[in-house]
């Protein structure tokens, strides 16, 4: 199978230009409806039944550890999380996200916490580690690209940090930022999105216990391709929102404009929670391929979350606030 750059494949290869008023959101839509369209065929065309792939930490070892969400379902093998990633900052190609970023150095980092707190601060990564106990937490994870993973992550939750710098009363959104460093994110040379990656949450949903910022995964410090060394998960949400590799974290008053939503506010809203009733507009979500798997499941709404976090939604128009 040839695996194209976004910069070799024909407008004539992805979809109609008419869906797009500029060049740059139609390079951004035609990578992405590429990568999504042959998502599990691709996934199994480079990772064919009979060919041996090395794991590092086997399910064998995940069900030793107790790597289970809390309905029974295993977490992917170590092997599938680590190089199957979406890390536009290295390149727009799944399987090439571990290969581009292996030499990205992650020390020494700091993250800025300010904006409407009481005490700004910018933290040295070992005091962020510091702040509250390592955990695994066993989370299910929804691309939105109709593909998911269970993946055991270890971290503690935002709301901690947050508390060391009181935030203010009139503090209603989180923003957040990944480094920006075209020298070793080299695809933030390229226009295929605005950099830095921005992201953002309520304050209410940041400080949700769900909400984690995330240091490691299979109990072993992040790698560069999975976000390292700082990243967000928030598990009800589509992936693009678990923004990685964070160097700053805003307090603010008004909505944050993310990314993704920058790029086609028609495809990609604030809220971004995973909703089977709520269909992308060039695929539907009400169905997903977990990787490692052949065939269909369900999507759940708030991918199977909606016990812990619908009250946060109650009473929001959920089509018109996707």
């Amino acid at each position: 199978m040839l695996i194209k750059d976004s910069d070799d494949i024909k407008s004539s290869e992805i979809t109609d230009e008419k869906n797009y008023w500029n060049r740059r959101n139609f390079i951004r839509g035609g990578v992405l409806a590429a990568t999504t369209t042959a998502t599990g065929l691709l996934y199994r065309g480079l990772n064919p039944p009979n060919r041996e792939v090395k794991k590092l930490d086997p399910v064998e070892l995940s069900a030793k550890q107790g790597y289970f969400t809390a309905e029974g379902e295993a977490a992917n093998d170590f092997a599938d999380i680590t190089n199957y990633n979406n890390f536009y900052e290295f390149t727009t190609t799944k399987e090439g996200v571990a290969r581009r970023a292996k030499n990205f150095v992650t020390r020494p980092w700091t993250v800025e916490v300010g904006g409407l707190v009481h005490k700004p601060k910018t933290f040295d990564l070992d005091e962020i580690l510091k702040l509250a106990p390592l955990e695994d937490r066993v989370y299910r994870f929804r691309c939105v690209e109709a593909w998911s993973m269970v993946i055991p992550w270890m971290g503690f939750p935002l709301a901690e940090l947050l508390k060391q710098v009181e935030p203010m009363s009139d503090a209603r959104y989180v923003k957040f930022f990944t480094l920006y460093d075209p020298d070793r994110m080299p695809n933030q040379k390229t226009d295929v999105l605005t950099w830095p990656y921005i992201e953002g949450l309520r304050l209410d949903e940041a400080q949700h216990p769900l909400t984690l910022l995330a240091t490691g995964l299979y109990g072993k410090m992040l790698l560069p391709q999975n976000g390292a060394p700082l990243r967000l998960v928030v598990p009800w949400k589509y992936g693009f929102k678990s923004i990685k590799s964070i160097v700053k974290i805003l307090l603010v008053r008004d909505e944050p404009i993310s990314a993704w939503t920058d790029a086609a506010p028609d495809e990609y809203g604030f809220y971004s929670n995973v909703n089977p009733k709520v269909s992308h507009p060039r695929w539907t979500q009400a169905t997903e391929r977990r990787i490692g798997e052949f065939g269909l499941r369900d999507t759940l709404m708030f991918n199977g979350y909606g016990d812990q976090v619908a009250s946060l939604y109650s009473g929001m128009d959920l089509k018109a606030n996707f």
